[in-house]
């Protein structure tokens, strides 16, 4: 199966391939030059140093090349689920205890970023909310124990 990724995500990932590709790259392939230009290998901290940033670098490269062309691109906007959450959802959730509110975006797993609230659709969070609509009440067991949410609001902007 493809895995699920917002337009927004597949930007990013690509700006970061092509930061890698044209920036990066080829700075350590000149840092490597340089280092090569100081002598002796074997003792060559800088050397070895840039060396392993290539090895990240073309690593990452890697990933992001084969994630993308396996991703399956889904524009959020497009969809038109109503007030049902699916992939893509923004969803706004009430804490029943205390009314403390959080806002998360359900994403695709390569974009996952819980600093930004965005959550992977394979996460317990993202799997509890999937199917409920705006106004439902849901239990979300988390490691720090179970909490009962009220869902505020659900959206579906870019």
């Amino acid at each position: 199966m493809r895995a699920p990724i917002t337009v927004k995500g597949a930007q990013r990932l690509r700006a970061e391939l092509e930061e890698l590709k044209s920036v990066k790259r080829p700075a350590v392939i000149n840092a490597i030059a340089e280092a090569r230009a100081h002598g002796d290998l074997k003792e060559n901290a800088e050397y070895h140093a840039a060396r392993e940033q290539q090895g990240f670098i073309e690593g990452r490269i890697q990933q992001l090349e084969s994630e993308l062309s396996h991703a399956q691109v889904i524009d959020v906007a497009s969809l038109n689920a109503g007030t049902r959450i699916v992939f893509g959802a923004t969803v706004e959730l009430a804490d029943v205890e205390t009314d403390e509110q959080r806002r998360y975006q359900i994403v695709g797993d390569l974009e996952a970023d819980i600093k930004h609230g965005m959550i992977a659709i394979s996460s317990p969070v993202a799997r509890a909310l999937i199917g409920k609509h705006e106004g439902d009440s849901v239990t979300i067991e988390a490691p720090g124990g179970t909490s009962e949410y009220e869902i505020v609001s659900v959206s579906y902007a870019a």
